[in-house]
């Protein structure tokens, strides 16, 4: 059962009801109280005061569960069990090699959803949710690459994925999946880094003051209120990913109101533990790779900081130094979020990809080139 968004809430609206009907209790026996009309007054108030907060705090968290419940319905794919611990999954189409795909930081599988319908005509695909993320069960900690990438092989052999696959991570799935190759390279026919993160970029000076961890209180602070309900009276349940379809677009709006803070509290928390583990991947021969960025222009544009745009851009063209078999794609017009603000490109391209792998279509006229698109 869902603790924080299950039985955590009934267990407060439990309690709510409860010392509400004590409150209310102890208020009627004030009448055969033989005290003064002052204290019987303020008594009144703080009792009333206290019954009307616990209550409400019950029933906020209890409404929330419900309507999260509800709303988060039908989920998509299926739920795995992996070392006691259940995954989602969902794959679609046919095909060889699979293409895998992993989410951002805080984002949950669905965030595929404008690619992966397009995307499975060509193979069979996959999108899954990390643990603590979407419909995936928390895990105790570390949250750092090399079990993030153990946790995903033993997702896929429970799954019957067993046959060789392509990775395509965006942001800090970019580090996982260079883990995942290293770890398990005979498995791994390709990598598709979108918009990736890549090690120790933490420690750049001018990402530096950007990425530090979030202190305890506060975390446990935005627990609380994402468990009381609060966002979601806030309107923090609506829909920030109009690019999805409909239907995805609902789901992912209410998880933005199912938050676990720890899942990727621990993964900013160990970026630099996976920076570590993965400083070293690569290179990786002839495995063909292939990089979409973010359009450096567009981030001019909305005033991002000139030297962490400079850093990005270094960064990501340092990534085709990762095989002797890699491209280059600039996203022309597109954020972080080139899979939803660029669909049309990430289909045509990485389908493309697929036949390349396959030897269905042929190889690039030129290895290690930039184009912007």
């Amino acid at each position: 059962m869902d603790f924080l968004y299950g039985l955590l809430p009934a267990l407060l609206l439990i309690l709510g009801i409860l010392i509400a009907g004590l409150c209310l209790r102890r208020l009627l026996a004030l009448n055969e109280r033989p005290w003064p009309t002052a204290r019987k007054f303020f008594e009144r108030i703080a009792l009333s005061l206290v019954a009307i907060g616990f209550l409400a705090v019950g029933l906020s968290s209890g409404i929330n569960a419900l309507l999260l419940h509800r709303e988060r319905a039908p989920m998509p794919g299926r739920l795995v069990s992996v070392n006691g611990h259940r995954m989602r999954i969902e794959c679609t189409g046919s095909g060889s090699p699979t293409l895998v795909l992993d989410a951002g930081l805080g984002n949950d599988g669905l965030i595929w959803s404008a690619v992966q319908p397009a995307l499975s005509q060509t193979t069979q695909v996959c999108s899954y949710d990390r643990a603590g993320m979407g419909w995936s069960d928390p895990v105790p900690p570390p949250r750092d690459a090399d079990h993030i990438a153990a946790q995903l092989h033993d997702l896929l052999q429970a799954a019957g994925v067993t046959g060789p696959i392509i990775l395509m991570g965006h942001s800090i799935a970019g580090i996982y999946i260079r883990d995942y190759a290293t770890h398990y390279p005979d498995q791994v026919r390709g990598l598709v880094f979108v918009d990736a993160s890549t090690p120790l970029q933490n420690r750049d000076p001018a990402f530096a003051p950007h990425m530090s961890r979030p202190p305890r209180l506060q975390m446990f602070l935005t627990q609380s209120l994402f468990v009381l309900g609060i966002p979601r009276w806030m309107g923090g349940c609506k829909n920030n990913f109009p690019q999805l379809p409909a239907d995805r677009g609902r789901l992912q709006s209410e998880e933005r109101c199912h938050l676990v803070v720890s899942s990727p509290a621990g993964e900013s928390t160990n970026f630099d533990r996976s920076g570590e583990e993965t400083i070293h991947t690569g290179p990786y021969g002839d495995l063909p790779i292939l990089i979409f960025t973010s359009d450096p222009a567009k981030a001019r544009a909305e005033h991002e900081p000139p030297d962490m745009l400079a850093a990005w851009d270094r960064m990501q063209a340092n990534l085709k130094n990762l095989s002797t078999r890699s491209s280059q794609i600039i996203a022309r017009n597109s954020g972080h979020y080139i899979q939803l603000q660029r669909p049309d490109l990430i289909d045509r391209e990485v389908s493309l990809f697929i036949q390349q792998i396959r030897g269905s279509a042929p190889p690039p006229a030129q290895y290690g080139n930039t184009t912007t698109e």
